[in-house]
């Protein structure tokens, strides 16, 4: 034991050992904050906004409409809609994907609320300007960054003459989130 407190290698090889892994796990560590710094800032987010929502009921049957803008960096798959909690078939979700600024509202449309009159295929809508709307397939809807969706969505389940003035929820799911929105019953006026 007297040989190793006199000799003064002994103590610099433990300091020195020592010091040289701290400043391993340091570097490692910089190294591993650097990248997730630079990956996490160069990852772009999905984000959307949802305005203008509608939902109307005329007695016999009952029309949701709402305006979906992309304001995050990257496309978006909107893979359902469901209004108070009961999705919405894409065959009854007509849509027009606009890369123009849309500032009005969207009105309600007596002929998609009519079972006899309702399209099946492509309808002009006019909302400002005129506006093709498209019915939905079996396949999710892709929304581009920086474009704006407006969506009828004809017959929700659950929405019925007696839920005018109640507030219901409108619910967009994509494949990394799922977007909320309320909005009241309206009577539909033609």
């Amino acid at each position: 034991m007297r040989n190793i407190l006199k000799n003064r290698t002994a103590l610099s090889t433990v300091v020195t050992t020592l010091i040289i892994l701290v400043v391993s796990v340091l570097l490692a560590g910089v190294v591993t904050y650097f990248a997730i710094n630079v990956t996490s800032t160069r990852v772009q987010e999905e984000n959307l906004a949802m305005t203008k929502q509608h939902i109307w009921d005329d007695q016999t049957n009952a029309l949701g409409a709402i305006m979906i803008t992309n304001t995050g960096g990257r496309d978006v798959v909107i893979s359902k809609v469901a209004i108070r909690g009961q999705a919405s078939p894409w065959t009854n979700v007509f849509y027009n994907i606009s890369a123009t600024a849309i500032t009005v509202d969207i009105p309600f449309n007596k002929t998609l609320c009519d079972a006899a009159t309702a399209p099946t295929g492509i309808f002009l809508q006019t909302i400002g300007t005129g506006y093709n709307f498209t019915a939905g397939t079996t396949n999710p809807l892709v929304l581009p960054s920086g474009q704006t969706m407006l969506m009828y969505i004809k017959s929700p389940d659950s929405i019925s003459v007696n839920d005018i003035g109640l507030t219901v929820a409108i619910t967009v799911f994509t494949s990394q989130a799922m977007y909320y929105k309320e909005t009241n019953v309206e009577a539909a006026v033609s």
